[in-house]
């Protein structure tokens, strides 16, 4: 069990992680030197994908459209920068990255239906994408079918481990188990009211927060769960439950553009975060959500996850420009925009490992792939196609951004299949 009782950020001096960090920072976007004519396309290319002399092209697969926009245009804009960024010192084995975009819509057959044509028709070497676990459960026998490679952005459930995903966001054990132990151990939390968004990723999620809070904290108790459609916007009713309920946390797992009414509500209903009477601890309000909803209406509220837009490293400084000057200087960075932004880079690293664009020669190399020049900071992939990385809580701020109040030590192992929890 983790020590919350240890510093949160490890005891290396301010100068020696600028320094290092800018040199990893540096080595990444330096030139490789790889030139196309070194891997002729023959060698490279057994496969047919869509891979030629100077190019090759991915797919990019997210919501553009619909309830889940508010939380997938980050991971485009992301994907589109590390696309640019890679293009930029050389591309991958010599050749340029091309991109085709769908629009999933926020409709989970439509999800499955452009993977298929991405695959079978464009043949793209990868896919970054997906957001829900709803969306990426209904992709994943068209990639296991047609041997396509997802680089999927979005913490969730666990419970899965594919030979044709890379997971670049957190599983239960890196977030949701670790949240939980924060509270309880920090903030002497008991009762908890679980609340979330009708699918599989919520409902799994309180599954396993349910069994780790029953069976696995002492003295706690769940005191409420609900749940309501995607695009729900009336949640007065579970508001005035918890009022009568009284939990220490509310634990609420809402997502897309339903999280901007029920903020809004908890706050007209008197619930103010900043007072923590009830905590309100989130998996998946990020600075992405907070944008719509409104900093002063989240406020106070925690959040478990492996980045924040505010994380103080110089691979992250560098990222956030880039990414401000890219798309505006308005924007913000969520820990799912930062994760999809680590999928290129990934398949890129894997790519040039293997020395060939196959999926299974890519596969076969990905273990093992090191990045440490994430934003977040190093991550590696784990033999279970999952990351390495650090677990953070932040406290969110009126200006939507949060400040981190624990960060582990070390970089968490991933273990999608936890023992007890399935």
């Amino acid at each position: 069990m983790t020590d919350f009782s240890k510093p949160t950020m490890p005891g290396m001096s301010r100068r020696a992680v600028l320094a290092g960090g800018a040199a990893l920072t540096a080595s990444l976007f330096a030139p490789r030197g790889l030139r196309a004519q070194d891997f002729p396309t023959a060698a490279v290319n057994t496969t047919g994908l869509a891979v030629t002399d100077s190019t090759v092209t991915i797919g990019i697969l997210h919501s553009v459209t619909g309830t889940m926009a508010i939380s997938e245009t980050g991971s485009v804009q992301a994907e589109k920068l590390a696309i640019e960024q890679i293009n930029a010192m050389g591309g991958v084995l010599g050749r340029k990255i091309q991109f085709i975009q769908e629009d999933g819509a926020s409709d989970w057959p439509t999800f499955a239906e452009k993977a298929r044509k991405l695959l079978v028709n464009d043949k793209v070497a990868s896919v970054m994408g997906c957001w829900t676990s709803a969306s990426r459960k209904a992709v994943l026998p068209v990639f296991e079918q047609h041997n396509g490679m997802l680089y999927y952005p979005t913490f969730y459930e666990g419970l899965e481990q594919s030979p044709n995903v890379i997971y670049t966001g957190q599983e239960a054990t890196q977030q949701i188990i670790a949240g939980l132990d924060w509270v309880n151990q920090t903030k002497g939390a008991k009762s908890f009211y679980l609340l979330g968004s009708d699918y599989i990723w919520p409902r799994t999620s309180n599954k396993i927060a349910r069994k780790h809070i029953e069976n696995f904290m002492e003295g706690c108790e769940v005191v409420g769960e609900e749940y309501y459609p995607l695009g729900h916007t009336q949640f007065n009713s579970v508001i005035n439950k918890i009022k009568l309920r009284k939990p220490d946390v509310i634990y609420a797992i809402v997502v897309g553009g339903s999280n901007v009414a029920f903020y809004k509500q908890l706050k007209a209903a008197g619930i103010d975060p900043t007072k923590e009477s009830p905590i309100v601890l989130t998996i998946s309000v990020t600075e992405d959500e907070i944008r719509g909803i409104g900093g002063e209406n989240v406020e106070g509220s925690y959040a478990c996850m492996k980045y924040f837009q505010s994380l103080d490293n110089p691979n992250n400084i560098a990222f956030v420009d880039a990414f401000k000057k890219m798309w505006g200087a308005d924007m913000v960075i969520g820990d799912v925009t930062q994760a999809a932004y680590l999928g290129p880079w990934l398949w890129k690293a894997a790519v040039e490992k293997a020395g060939s664009f196959d999926i299974d020669k890519v596969r076969e190399a990905s273990p093992g792939i090191e990045l440490p020049t994430a934003p977040e900071g190093y991550v590696k992939i784990h033999e279970n196609h999952h990351l390495w990385s650090k677990t953070r809580v932040g406290r969110a701020r009126a200006d939507g951004q949060y400040d981190v109040v624990f960060e582990t030590a070390d970089l968490v192992e991933p273990d999608p299949f936890p023992e007890g929890y399935q």
